[in-house]
This record gives C-alpha cells, structure tokens and sequence, in this order.
C-alpha cells in the first residue's frame, strides 16, 4: 500500500481521494431526505460507520485511520471556550450546556453500549489547553511568581503518571490457553453498557460491568463463607470480589467500575494509582484556579472572585482566563465528587461494584445521606480497611489448584 491507500471495512482496497465516492447509504438517504420519505432502520449508523472508516490520514505503510471520539474535543473546545469569552451571557450559555453535552452523550454511548475515546481526550486535551492558557495569558501579567508556575507544573506531571499508571493492567485474571482466541474475538469496540466514574446516580445504576445474564454463581463455599463464581464468558472461576467487565470482555481482581475516563477498568492493580490521579487533579487545578483569580480579579478571595470579579469581561485576556477558570470549577467539582465517593467506599471497604449489586439485591443499607452503600461483608473498621486498600497489589495474587485447573 502507498501512504495514500488503506483496506476499508469490507476488505477492499481503497484510495483517500475515492472518500467521497461510492456511498450507496448517503445517496439514498438524500433521495429519501428530497423525496420527503423517513430513513430505513439503521441507515444512519451505517453512514456513521462508512464515515468513520474514510476519515484517515496517509502514512507510510497505508492511510491511518483516526478514531472519530478525537475529534469533537480538539476542535470544540477551544472554539466554544473563545466564544464563551466575548459575553458574560455566552460564557453562561456555553458553560451551562458544556456538561448537559457530556451527559448526553455519555448516555448515547452508554445506549449503543460502544467504549469511546472521547471522555479521555477531553479530559486530557482540557489539561493541555488549561495550561497553555495560563502560561500564555496569566503568566505574563507579572502576578505569578517562577516557583508557583514549577509547582503547577509538578503536580501537572505527577498526575499524568498516575493517570498512566492507572491505565495499566487493573488486575487481569489469567485466560485459559484454550480460550484465549475466544477471548480476544470477543472484544469488541461495541460491547454492552459500561459504567462512568463511579457515579452514584442514573448514570451508575444504569451502568452494568458486574453480574450479567449467563454468569452463573457457584455455591462453592470457603471457610469465611465467601463465594467463587464461575465466568461463563472467560471459562474459569473467579476468586473473591472479582468481576467481569463485559465492555472489557475481561475479569479483573476487585473490580470496582469501568471508568470511562480512563477507558479502562478500576481494579486491585490501579486502584490505587486512580485515587493517587485523582488526588494529584484536584490539588492541581484547585492551585490554578487559585493562581488564576488572584491575577484576574486582584484584591478579592478566590471563592469571592469566582462570583463576583467585576473587571473580568474588561479585556479579551481576562475574559479567556476567567471562563477558563469556570471551566476548570465545573470539572473539578465533578472530580471531587467522584474522589469523595471513592474514599467513602475505601472506608468501608466496599466496591462501586459491590454496592451496586447490593442495592440490586436489597442487601445494603445506604449511609451518609446514601453517599455510601456500607455492605458489612468486608468491612473491618475505619482502620483496616485503609490499611487493606494500601496493601492492594503489594504481592502477586496466588492461584489456586482449581483455578490451574
């Protein structure tokens, strides 16, 4: 292949210049869109997959093909940003919709039962473009000081490490070698529903990453009385608080949920590096936001400021900086909800999976005002419970004669 030719989904050969060519399902959907007629079933997704499958770039061994989910991040982002900065009434509009958009396609994701790559670039395309902006329209008022600018910095990078460390192998249980070609076909791009971020409403109720139909449960008791299940869809038997993850098609040791975040699963491997990712953000931007009103609207306090900084709109730059900021505000409060449950559920020892499937089954009773699903089945005090969740990934896990076999 030149760098110009790929092999489209049908297994054709094909030329990046032939991208517009040869669209049955477009042609007679303009047909049906003139002539005033509804769209057959399914007709849409199949012109959705035939653009996604053209929309590449040449490289050397043949045209890369880029994932669609990229693309909305990078380009809208800093457009509706620039354009939330020209009016306090467009910021409004702007920064009021930016989440309903996100929820709402989260749930069409979550509804095709697809894993996208979007939730990632945003999250990680916002941090790159948050520091671009304090670096090109804070820093240079003179207000921030090289030390603050390198501690900014620092945790910047110590959360990307994280972050990568928490995409890593969460925890993966062994394949059986005759079922590893099985396992490796069944993963598919679009596979069922996935949680989010350990959300505790709609969105995490909804979500299904445990228990499904055809996972029978073996009533192969242990001397605690803790159960192991059998996994139909991997071929072998779970140990304790393991789960399967069908957007995965894997079984993960103390699976908590799927983040779609990180578009990986949280488990006994990364789930401390995902706390620790956590933790690094939100002192980050709490910092930067900090920085960033102290320059903008000088002589007020940040939580002051972030409602009332009259001079804000007096200049294109403060205006970028102050809905920067209100971005930033936005996202971080939607992180600290997700690390406050986190570390609720690591004080009880209790899983996002786990409650959930209480809840499912009546088990658990809610605490906190229902920020917590207290199980009792692990649960060992305020203390021990921290101390297990350290202790995570510390030893590689035994296996046993019956999961040899």
């Amino acid at each position: 292949l030149c760098c110009c030719e790929y092999v489209d989904r049908r297994g054709q050969r094909s030329h990046l210049a032939a991208c517009c060519c040869d669209c049955q399902e477009l042609d007679e959907g303009c047909d049906r869109w003139l002539a005033c007629k509804s769209l057959p079933p399914g007709a849409l997704e199949s012109i959705a997959d035939t653009i996604a499958d053209r929309l590449r770039v040449p490289w050397f061994s043949g045209a890369v093909k880029i994932n669609v989910s990229l693309v909305p991040p990078l380009v809208l982002l800093p457009v509706l940003l620039h354009v939330a900065a020209l009016h306090f009434l467009l910021g409004l509009l702007i920064l009021t919709s930016l989440p309903v958009v996100v929820l709402w396609y989260y749930y069409l994701t979550h509804r095709r039962k697809e894993r996208t790559l979007f939730f990632l670039s945003l999250g990680l395309f916002s941090l790159g473009y948050m520091y671009y902006v304090f670096l090109q329209e804070v820093v240079p008022r003179g207000h921030v000081q090289h030390s603050q600018v390198v501690a900014l910095t620092c945790g910047l990078i110590l959360m990307l490490a994280a972050l990568s460390r928490a995409k890593k192998d969460p925890g993966y249980l062994p394949i059986p070698a005759g079922n590893e070609k099985t396992s490796h076909q069944g993963l598919p791009n679009r596979s069922v529903r996935g949680s989010s971020s350990g959300l505790h409403g709609a969105a995490s109720s909804r979500a299904v990453n445990g228990e499904a139909k055809g996972y029978s449960r073996m009533a192969a008791d242990e001397p605690e009385g803790v159960k192991k299940d059998w996994c139909t869809k991997c071929q072998l038997v779970r140990p304790a608080r393991a789960g399967h993850c069908r957007l995965c098609g894997r079984c993960i040791r103390r699976l908590d949920h799927h983040c779609v975040w990180i578009n990986s699963c949280v488990g006994e491997q990364n789930h401390q590096a995902f706390i620790l990712a956590l933790s690094f953000f939100m002192l980050t931007s709490v910092y930067g936001i900090t920085l960033t009103l102290h320059t903008v609207c000088r002589g007020r306090t940040p939580f002051v400021a972030l409602f009332y900084c009259p001079g804000a709109y007096s200049d294109y730059s403060s205006a970028l900086s102050f809905t920067c900021v209100w971005y930033c505000a936005i996202v971080t409060a939607g992180m600290g909800y997700i690390l406050l449950i986190q570390l609720l559920n690591i004080s009880y020892n209790v899983t996002e999976r786990e409650a959930r499937l209480a809840l499912r089954d009546n088990t658990g009773r809610r605490l906190l005002g229902g920020l917590v699903i207290d199980t009792g089945q692990y649960n060992r005090g305020f203390l021990c419970n921290w101390g297990h969740f350290l202790s995570l990934g510390s030893s590689p896990p035994q296996r046993s004669a019956e999961d040899i076999v």
